[in-house]
């Protein structure tokens, strides 16, 4: 989303005519017209009182115009946009990719945008599906033109924005080299997944994992439950050190180990903590870890 975009999302959140933001920043209504049309930026000072007016710190105000920059040097790009009004519930079906990023964000779109640097086909070959249907909202992906997952697995990668204030659960089916999920909070985010790599930062609620293959998750901070349910695999999970946590194994042959520094160590978690590890399913293991990796 550039800057213009989060403008005028802002604006409406606030239920602010263009008038009415001009007056609070002591600019034109033809300033603000420019701004939100992308023809023109404001000067650092008016990017200040946006900031201060909207409560919103500077980085992030200008955090999705760098990501959104970021992702148009892409050679190939295909964006899908859906107005979001209420709180909904997302039913996600994305298929193969490359790489899936999923964050929330200060607007009232969902956000899904689809880059290759080696398919010049994107648009026609993937089909983005968005259902309303009362308070859900399903996203179906949808490969066209006889097009493999393997492709898709090889040359697509997703990246998904989701508006913070209408987040209500979510459930996401994606097969990836690498998942990361940022600046989300929800009451649930379930992934059914195919990864060997997930990242959650700043991420709050219950994470529930299903995969079977072995995974590094990397939780960057920990702010509620993070479920991993396994068969016959072998994950790691890194924690920020001196996190406050409960440990659960449920299951059948579930166990959990424990390293600080690359060293095997002793159970280091408490056992009333309001943040949660739970390792569930069938002769799995799962290392939850501190500090650096092994050698």
């Amino acid at each position: 989303m550039t800057f213009a975009e989060k403008l005028k999302s802002l604006r409406k959140q606030a239920s602010m005519s263009q008038e009415q933001l001009a007056e609070k920043l002591g600019v034109s209504r033809q300033a603000v017209t420019k701004w939100e049309t992308d023809t023109g930026i404001p000067d650092l000072e008016n990017i200040k009182s946006i900031s201060s007016l909207f409560d919103i710190s500077i980085d992030e105000l200008l955090s999705n115009e760098k990501a959104s920059q970021k992702n148009s040097e892409h050679l190939f790009e295909s964006v899908t946009e859906y107005d979001i009004d209420e709180p909904k519930r997302y039913d996600m079906k994305f298929g193969g990719a490359k790489r899936f990023v999923l964050c929330g964000y200060k607007g009232e779109k969902i956000w899904i945008r689809l880059v290759s640097d080696t398919l010049p086909t994107l648009q026609n070959d993937f089909k983005i599906k968005i259902d309303d249907i009362r308070k859900r909202i399903d996203v179906d992906v949808k490969r066209m033109n006889g097009v493999t997952e393997a492709t898709a697995k090889e040359a697509v990668s997703i990246f998904v924005q989701i508006p913070s204030p209408y987040i209500g659960q979510i459930e996401c089916a994606v097969n990836t080299e690498t998942v990361e999920i940022h600046s989300l909070k929800c009451d649930s985010i379930e992934l059914d997944v195919k990864t060997s790599h997930v990242t959650l930062d700043d991420v709050s609620g219950t994470v529930e994992i299903n995969c079977n293959l072995d995974m590094e998750v990397l939780c960057n901070s920990l702010n509620g439950e993070v479920d991993i349910n396994q068969i016959s695999a072998t994950s790691r999970i890194h924690i920020p050190e001196n996190s406050v946590f409960t440990a659960v194994t449920k299951g059948i042959g579930t166990n959990i180990f424990y390293e600080k520094n690359g060293q095997q160590t002793d159970r280091f978690d408490t056992s009333d903590s309001e943040n949660i590890i739970e390792l569930n399913g069938i002769k799995s293991e799962l290392v939850i870890y501190t500090g650096k990796e092994r050698g």
